[in-house]
């Protein structure tokens, strides 16, 4: 016996009922109530309840008896609408049932070594261990199921503007770029190597010299480097090329391919033209080179005001060239001294040597640096951030880079810990004018800020 499919679970609507199906997948959940068994069928598509009842058939019921989670199996039924009080509202398909007929053991399983559900709460080793089993969850299989959409609609995108797909060679020898190569040997010359390219971007320059004028690729890319959040060994990247254009226009068909893609994949619509954000800008601003926009809680400089104040700390590092900053964590003065200690920790352990505080209230100010201000300076404080009654204004004194980041890392560290992120709004920026290099304080020397 083989049973061919005919129809995906998921897929499966009212307008199916009465009508004869072949279903095949893994075996979600089983529950045996006697004389009948419900099990949940699952595919890709999504999932579907198969009854199979000892009255109808009792061949085929007594093997459904010993399926266990993950067996794969075909089944043929009928499908039916669910009695109004078994119906499912969590699932697409809750209002109807598949009365199996026929069934079709292709595969038995052992226990999984973790739930085939999503929102799992498993070690990331185990997962990857057993891939292939993590990759049947719903929300894996979304992942990728994006990724392809993604893929296929930057393609129609870029082919209606213009663009031509073409392939550059992944064997190619090593250039000097901003990580090291992963070296192939040459069988046929001993003592050499080839070098899995880290970008396209050599052979893409000499398209534009053919001729080609518009270039794209979904590009493979190689970096021999450690492993952190935002570098990875291996990666795929959307890589274009134009020829005879301004940096305008590949801004605009940069903005117009994000658009269409949140369009056609997310059914969502975004403003463009994207804002501009000069590096200094942002830094100032944001104390990042990508900053967050979609909360307010901007750095403003105090440097001026602190270096008139009596406060050594601050003064000196004024006179050195170096420069105070600060942001108003609104409606944080109930921080305990604590949470204060704590937060005064953390910017410690990203290369400042501390922090400072102001918590506004009805009467004034509650700070340890209160006798080394005026009155005055601190009214200039309060006014300069915008505080109010009940605000908590946070403070760092350091070299112009190194307070920049620090404040950037504390203000996004601030936004998640009182949920001021709206997780549901995306705001695309350019920055532009990096500058070409920067001072390593440790290396002391001056390194490349980008290539």
């Amino acid at each position: 016996m083989h049973l061919n499919r005919t129809h995906y679970c998921g897929l499966l609507t009212k307008e199916d009922i009465n009508k004869k199906v072949v279903l095949a997948g893994w075996v979600q959940v089983k529950r045996d109530h006697g004389g009948l068994i419900f099990l949940d069928l699952r595919d890709r598509s999504g999932i579907v309840q198969v009854v199979f009842d000892s009255q109808r058939n009792a061949s085929f019921f007594s093997e459904a008896e010993r399926l266990r989670a993950e067996y794969v199996i075909a089944v043929k039924g009928e499908v039916k609408h669910r009695s109004p009080d078994t119906v499912n509202l969590k699932l697409a398909t809750g209002a109807i049932e598949v009365y199996a007929e026929e069934l079709e053991v292709i595969n038995s399983s052992q226990t999984p070594p973790f739930y085939i559900e999503d929102g799992i709460d498993t070690d990331e080793n185990l997962r990857l261990k057993y891939r292939y089993l993590d990759l049947r969850r719903f929300e894996m299989q979304r992942a990728l199921e994006m990724r392809h959409k993604v893929m296929m609609s930057a393609r129609q995108y870029l082919d209606e503007h213009g663009f031509w797909e073409i392939e550059t060679p992944m064997l190619t020898r090593s250039t000097p770029e901003g990580a090291r190569d992963f070296l192939v040997p040459s069988r046929t010359s001993p003592g050499n190597f080839f070098a899995l390219p880290q970008s396209p971007q050599l052979f893409k320059q000499l398209l534009m010299v053919s001729g080609i004028d518009r270039y794209f690729q979904i590009a493979r890319c190689f970096r021999d480097e450690d492993l952190r959040a935002d570098r990875q060994p291996e990666f795929t990247q959307i890589d274009i090329e134009m020829s005879f254009c301004s940096n305008r226009d590949i801004m605009r068909e940069i903005e117009g391919l994000i658009a269409y893609l949140f369009k056609r994949v997310l059914h969502k619509e975004i403003k463009t033209p994207f804002a501009v954000l000069t590096y200094k800008e942002a830094m100032e601003r944001f104390g990042s080179d990508k900053p967050d926009t979609r909360f307010a809680m901007e750095i403003v400089d105090i440097s001026e005001i602190a270096g008139q104040s009596a406060f050594q700390v601050f003064k000196g590092i004024v006179e050195k060239g170096g420069v105070v900053k600060g942001l108003n964590a609104r409606k944080c003065g109930h921080f305990s001294r604590k949470e204060l200690d704590d937060l005064t920790r953390l910017v410690q352990s990203w290369g400042t040597g501390g922090m400072a505080w102001i918590v506004l209230t009805e009467d004034g100010f509650k700070t340890p640096l209160a006798k080394f201000f005026t009155s005055s300076q601190l009214l200039d404080i309060k006014e300069k951030l915008q505080g109010e009654p009940g605000d908590l204004l946070l403070f760092v004194a350091d070299q112009w880079e190194t307070a920049l980041k620090v404040m950037g890392q504390l203000r996004l560290h601030l936004a998640g810990r009182l949920g001021l992120i709206p997780q549901d709004q995306d705001h695309f920026l350019w920055v532009i004018d990096f500058p070409l290099l920067t001072y390593d304080q440790e290396a002391k020397r001056y390194t490349a800020n980008h290539h």
